[in-house]
This record gives C-alpha cells, structure tokens and sequence, in this order.
C-alpha cells in the first residue's frame, strides 16, 4: 500500500527523501554528539547543559516560529534551516580539530578538553536547535498541502518510518564506526546530508502561495492561542507530550554514560543499541496507519503509554545490552504510534491558514520541557551519586519516568474522552 502513494506524488517523494537523507546524517550526530561530550568531560551537569543547549530553542522560538512559518514560503524556510544547520555543525567539525586531544581516534582521549569546548560545544548545539525549529515547523505545516487529507496518516507513517531506518537504524552504527576513526567524521557527514537536504526540497515544485497581509506579531500570535483553548482535547495532548518529552530527555541525557559504565558499551555497541531501537521504530511506523484505524486515536495512546512505561522500568532494573535494546525497541515502537496517531489527528483538524502557528503552540507546550528535561536528568545523578552510588544514580531517571509514564496511562485509561 505504501509504494503508490511515493511514486505517485513527486512533491512527496522528494520530501520524504530530503528528510530521510538529512535524518541519516542526524542519526551520526545524534550518536556523535553526546560521546563528543564525555570526551570532553566526565560531569554529568556539564553532559547534560549540552543535551539541554539543543533543546532549549524548542521553548524559546516555537512560538514566534509558528507566525514567521504562516508569513513565509515554507519550501525556502526549510531550504534556509538547512544550510544554517551545515554551516553550524561544520563549526563542530573546526571545535574539535582546534581542541588538543580529539585529533587522533577520539576514544583514546576522555577529558581532553575541559570546560570550555563543553561550553562553545552547546553554544553550537543550541544554534543548530533554533535552525531545527524553524525547519520542523515548516516541514511539518507543508504536508498537508503535499498529500491529500486522506493520505496523512499513510505519508506520516511511511516518513517517519523511513526517518527512524536512517535515524536511529543506519546512522548510529555509521557513527560508532566513524567515531572510531575520528570523532570529527560524523559531524562531517551530517553537514554534507543538510546540504543535499536542501537541494532536493528546492527541487520541489509548488505552487507559490500568496502571503496573506501581516497583521502585528501578537495579535497573529493569539489568533493561534484562541484556536488551541478551543479545543481542550489539542490542549491536553500538548500538555501530556511535554511531560513524555521532558521524562525522555531526562533518560536520553545520561543514556551515554549509562551505556558506558552499566552497560560497558563501546562507540560501536551503543551504536547498535540505538540501531536494535530502531527497529522497533520501523514496525511501529509501518504498523500504525492500521493500528490507528482500528484501535482509534484514544486506545492506540493508552498502548504508547505502556510502552513506554514498560522500557523505562527494564532500563531501570536490566544491566544486559541485548534487553536494553529490546527495551528500546518497545519504546520507539509506542514513539511512532504516539506520534502518527497525534500529528494526523492534528494536521486534518486544524486549519490550513493557522496551522504553522498552531503547531508551533503545540511544539512549545509539547517540547518547551525538553530542555529542563535533559538538565534535570545530569543533575538527579551529580546528586545522587553521593548517597546511593554511581551505578544506582544513573538508574534513577529511568526509574522515575516510569513512574511518570505509568501516572499518565491511568489518567488516558480513566479520563481520557475523545468523540
């Protein structure tokens, strides 16, 4: 069912190409980036501020981004962010040929910088977020006006399926390679995909659409803001994503430590933990078109949530690879459910004319929490360390989002009401 649709839409399959190639490269750096930061240091704090820097645009700019998506041509905005993102990750490339000790085979290296490559390290990350903002807005606005309303569920499912195969598949053993060679590879790699990125979502062919008179900033701002406390049940999904988004970050952020010193992973095992996980994210991404159909936006939530509240509690008890990425699988499975289910809910439901401001609400309450997120997540184990251990510390953000999960299925399961 999935090939018609690609073969027959152009517009379409270029999108779904620039996003794939472009997540490829996001999937190196994704792997590549936190490993840079234990090269650098061993705090968790100072881990953590660089997972939170890439984050923090998401509560910052989400909001004027949503007005600047609905005023501009969203096909140039995402050809712009791109080139921003390759111009700022090959200064990620010149960082760490400049910094004494990341030259070689960067494994050989823990600490070699200190606190300032950390620092300009997130400067460069948080730049990078703010380009991905802007991008994620556009791209996700311009869909609608790709594929039919018909098709979103299937166009969503099929891109973020081929998303995560390069994502979380392909590109987090690439990066474990590559870091082995040098950690400065897979940050070159990523540039060269926002490069080609752009190039083929310039090669679309829409129709321009006439801008319509630009009113004052905040009272286009609050055309989005009526709309969305109109419709509680958009609200209270935006609400529930935050508290999802903040909990993962708050996981992901010591995810690399904790693979290295519970786990004992290398660059290249963590690679292939990710990868494991994203096979999950595939299933789930091909499944869910169906699963939504028949199971119906309320129940195929109540099954996100428990997956993922079942893969933070095994994270939290396992100490074995092969489980830890059975335990990812599972969670980016209930990913990719979440996410086709809400966003083609959310694409057909909102109007066209303020969908990019709409979105932009959504993405701030959704992923404004991502930031205190990750910097929570380094400074529960900087303080817990102390008290109950290392080993026992870098378990504990696992163990609290499962708990956090677990609440929010019982609220879905008992006060959830869509009609």
């Amino acid at each position: 069912m999935t090939a018609p649709l690609i073969r027959a839409n152009r517009n379409y399959r270029l999108l779904i190409l620039s996003s794939t190639v472009s997540r490829f490269g996001d999937g190196a750096t994704a792997v590549a980036l936190p490993w840079l930061a234990t090269l650098l240091t061993r705090d968790p704090v100072l881990i953590s501020l660089v997972a939170m820097a890439g984050r923090l645009p998401w509560f910052l700019f989400s909001l004027p981004a949503g007005v600047w998506t609905d005023r501009a041509d969203r096909q140039r905005l995402m050809v712009r962010a791109d080139l921003a993102r390759m111009v700022l990750t090959l200064m990620i490339v010149a960082l760490i040929l400049s910094t004494p000790g990341l030259s070689g085979p960067a494994l050989l290296f823990p600490g070699a910088g200190g606190a300032a490559p950390v620092l300009a390290l997130a400067a460069l990350s948080f730049l990078i977020g703010a380009a991905e903002v802007l991008h994620d807005n556009a791209a996700q606005t311009l869909l609608p006006s790709v594929v039919a309303p018909s098709d979103l569920e299937r166009a969503n499912g099929q891109m973020w399926s081929a998303n995560t195969i390069m994502e979380r598949f392909l590109g987090p053993p690439v990066a474990g390679l590559l870091i082995a060679a040098g950690i400065a590879l897979p940050f070159g790699f990523d540039a060269t995909s926002f490069a080609l990125a752009a190039a083929l979502v310039w090669l679309m062919l829409i129709p321009p659409v006439p801008l319509r008179p630009r009113a004052p900033f905040l009272k286009e701002l609050r055309e989005g803001v009526d709309w969305l406390r109109g419709n509680r049940l958009i609200l209270r999904l935006a609400v529930m994503l935050g508290l999802l988004n903040a909990s993962y970050m708050a996981i992901f952020t010591v995810l690399v430590l904790y693979a290295q010193e519970i786990l004992h992973l290398d660059s290249l095992g963590y690679g292939l933990m990710m990868a494991a996980g994203a096979c999950g994210g595939v299933l789930g991404g091909l499944a869910s078109p169906r699963l939504c159909a028949r199971l119906g936006l309320r129940r195929s939530l109540i099954v996100a949530l428990a997956a993922f509240t079942a893969s933070y509690a095994v994270f939290a008890l396992t100490g074995s690879p092969v489980v830890a990425g059975l335990a990812e699988a599972v969670s980016a499975a209930g990913s990719m459910l979440w996410n086709v289910a809400t966003v083609s809910f959310r694409q057909r439901l909102i109007p066209p004319r303020i969908l990019g401001r709409v979105n932009s609400l959504y993405r701030f309450l959704g992923w404004g929490s991502m930031p205190l997120g990750a910097l929570a997540g380094g400074a529960m184990v900087s303080l817990l360390e102390g008290p109950v251990g290392r080993a026992d510390a870098l378990r504990a953000p696992f163990a609290l989002a499962a708990f956090g999960t677990l609440l929010m299925l019982v609220y879905a399961a008992r006060r959830l009401r869509i009609d």
